[in-house]
């Protein structure tokens, strides 16, 4: 019987490339981003794996939306037992005498409450089945804060590491694990929101999506009896 696992932002960059790597493994997928043509290109990608894939259009900053998808995705596919966290934003207009409340506000909303949601909404489920992983794509900006990355960004990152530490410390007693994923710059369209978006050359030294999902493959595919708390990988 297949495995079912949510991916977040699924319509492109590392969530698009963490769909596809568990379409070939054999997951049902649900498929959840904003825009449902850039997620049915995605299962188009994933036609020769013949995965079950279902899209589900859904922001993941409205709880309320969360929830119905999930519900959703549990009538379709049945309980999900494993969540890659992959959507995320950031603003061109990111530093400190720019940076406005509304801004900083959809940020946080998307960013962490998303990654919120969508445990909150999972967990109940993994519990049902026993079992659970939760892969987070956080970044190397929750260890340390930069001006390149921009406040909103850096708050919402070090919120997510500490939900995903969270779930270990209470969660564990019923088989469920979280990682989370501490990347440097990857070349993905998130680049294009930079207030002065990198030149091709730079981009080609960036890591690049399929790196980050080698490290969620791992996180997923470990023992059920091991965790892998966080994973740190930068450009070399």
């Amino acid at each position: 019987m297949s495995k079912t696992v949510v991916v977040t932002g699924a319509g492109s960059g590392v969530g698009r490339a963490a769909a596809l790597a568990l379409a070939r493994e054999g997951w049902s997928v649900a498929l959840v981003g904003r825009r449902r043509q850039s997620l049915e290109e995605t299962i188009r990608l994933a036609a020769s794996s013949n995965s079950r894939m279902l899209a589900i259009e859904c922001d993941v900053a409205e709880a309320a939306a969360v929830e119905r998808a999930a519900r959703e995705i549990q009538e379709k596919l049945g309980d999900a037992q494993a969540l890659v966290a992959a959507a995320g934003i950031n603003i061109p207009h990111r530093s400190w005498d720019v940076l406005t409340a509304g801004d900083y506000q959809r940020v946080i909303e998307t960013n962490l409450n998303g990654m919120f949601f969508w445990v909150r909404a999972l967990l109940p489920g993994m519990r049902r089945v026993g079992t659970g992983t939760i892969v987070g794509i956080v970044s190397d900006a929750a260890l340390a804060a930069s001006a390149k990355a921009g406040a909103a960004y850096v708050a919402s990152k070090f919120g997510q590491r500490g939900l995903i530490q969270s779930i270990n410390a209470e969660q564990r007693q019923h088989g469920i694990r979280a990682t989370a994923i501490l990347p440097g710059d990857i070349d993905t369209p998130l680049l294009d929101k930079r207030p002065t978006p990198p030149a091709p050359e730079a981009r080609a030294k960036m890591l690049q999506p399929d790196d980050v999902v080698a490290c969620v493959m791992l996180a997923i595919n470990l023992p059920e009896r091991a965790i892998v708390e966080e994973i740190l990988i930068r450009p070399r």
